[in-house]
């Protein structure tokens, strides 16, 4: 969902950066989306800037973004930048179906959350061996 790509009912574009990290070859990106209520961001971001040593992107959503008792909360991590477009674009329809104003936020996060998450399988681009 680049900028010229219209994004769910509630939502709004927030940051869109391409970059290419030195040493690589390949370009990344880094994109944010901003609730109409202002209350609740999602941010699509390599893993490698969360600390991670996995290759991919990061699904992560922050409840109250920019307050003191902000909460970011990871909810996927895949390989490839589309493929976290396309679960972005559902979690924003999952949340903007249930939302129904600051009193259920965090049940509206809950919702979306639980329907966006990978399954009981594990969902890491890499897979790391159970000890």
């Amino acid at each position: 969902m680049p900028d010229d790509v219209p994004v769910p009912s509630g939502w709004e574009h927030g940051e869109h950066r391409t970059y290419t990290p030195a040493g690589h070859d390949t370009e990344m990106q880094y994109v944010t989306y901003l609730h109409e209520s202002g209350d609740l961001r999602l941010r699509i971001a390599p893993a490698s800037l969360d600390g991670e040593d996995e290759p991919g992107y990061t699904l992560q959503a922050t409840i109250y973004p920019g307050l003191d008792f902000s909460e970011s909360t990871t909810i996927r991590h895949v390989l490839t930048f589309s493929r976290c477009h396309m679960l972005t674009n559902r979690f924003m329809q999952l949340f903007s179906g249930v939302y129904d104003g600051p009193g259920n936020i965090e049940e509206a996060l809950a919702y979306a959350e639980a329907r966006t998450r990978a399954s009981s399988a594990y969902d890491s681009p890499v897979r790391q061996p159970e000890e």
